[in-house]
């Protein structure tokens, strides 16, 4: 499967899916540990891709989500963006809100 194709499918198939730098109990960056624990704060299970472990993700997300920077966070086939959105919509309670109305679609 083309790296592309393997990107739309991952997006298509996880209600909630961050592709971020380590994982979220051991993250490799204070980006994408920022992030995570935003998504995690908000209750409900969500998927994420190392991006270390997969380096052709790595180099061609950013250009398949016209987005240059990780972590991403994508929910419901829909890019939300990086760790500074996800930070101030958590702050602002936007976060939990769309994370627990696409997990009650």
């Amino acid at each position: 499967m083309d790296i592309i194709e393997t990107i739309k499918d991952q997006i298509a198939n996880n209600t909630i899916l961050l592709y971020m730098k380590g994982s979220p109990n051991a993250p490799q960056c204070g980006f994408s540990a920022r992030a995570s624990q935003a998504v995690m704060a908000c209750g409900e299970k969500f998927a994420y891709v190392d991006i270390l472990q997969h380096p052709e993700i790595r180099a061609n997300l950013p250009a398949y989500a016209n987005w240059p920077t990780f972590p991403q966070l994508w929910v419901k086939g829909e890019l939300i963006g990086g760790s500074d959105i996800v930070l101030e919509m958590f702050e602002k309670g936007e976060l939990q809100t769309l994370i627990k109305d696409a997990m009650a679609e």
